[in-house]
């Protein structure tokens, strides 16, 4: 029997489909390389604004929409940014997770964000290491709401009670005792400044709507409304 040659309407076809596959590839690679690209950058730029309003390292999360177009529009819709040690003023160790919607990156004025919440826990081992010398343990409960400081190698105790006053958390003393007589002013007046100079300042110009006593530590949430950014300065300035 004699071999049946391709019609060259086959081969024609069969070249045309090996030349789409080929530039599928082509641009899904493209495309795929692109959005990587243009997260990192835009991860990188976001990073560079909130690290100096947060005082550590961040991670970003972004939203569903592809940041290849964030590229051309310069928004983006959501953006999840977490911290495990950050620093409000001269607090330690507190963790921060906060929500940043319809945010605007832009090379000239820094862009903004539309709103923003935040959970932050501060643990009695961060407070702690927050207040330095002035306390030898912190301890919490839940039930009482309260917070436990031994002071003085612990022949002294403290005891506060966090409330909202003016978008801030505040502490209020419950107890302050010392061998039965009170403790001196001047040293429960020092642990409460610096609990109010952790609390009271956040970044985004956030305000805490509630605060709620752990036997961990303490959570704190925040909330926020339209916000400007300052440019960024730098390589990340590109697109922010």
């Amino acid at each position: 029997m004699g071999t049946t040659v391709p019609s060259t309407s086959t081969i024609s076809r069969r070249t045309l489909l090996i030349a789409l596959a080929v530039v599928v590839t082509l641009l899904a690679t493209l495309l795929v390389g692109g959005e990587l690209y243009a997260r990192h950058s835009v991860a990188s730029c976001i990073s560079s604004q909130f690290e100096k309003e947060m005082g550590s390292k961040i991670t970003v999360r972004f939203g569903p929409k592809p940041l290849l177009i964030t590229l051309i529009d310069g928004k983006v819709s959501s953006v999840r940014v977490n911290s495990d040690d950050t620093k409000f003023g001269p607090a330690i160790g507190m963790e921060v997770h906060a929500v940043l919607h319809d945010v605007e990156v832009d090379e000239q004025n820094g862009g903004s964000v539309g709103s923003s919440s935040a959970d932050v826990d501060w643990s009695n081992e961060g407070i702690k290491e927050t207040l330095g010398g002035l306390v030898s343990d912190v301890s919490s409960s839940a039930a009482s709401g309260t917070l436990t400081l031994s002071v003085l190698g612990g022949i002294g105790q403290l005891q506060l009670k966090p409330r909202i006053q003016d978008g801030a958390v505040r502490m209020e003393t419950t107890s302050a005792r010392l061998l039965g007589i009170g403790l001196p002013s001047d040293l429960a007046q020092s642990i409460l400044d610096t609990f109010t100079q952790s609390l009271e300042n956040y970044p985004l110009d956030m305000k805490a709507t509630d605060v709620r006593v752990t036997d961990s530590g303490i959570e704190v949430k925040l909330a926020g409304g339209r916000t400007q950014l300052e440019p960024a300065q730098g390589d990340t300035a590109v697109l922010c």
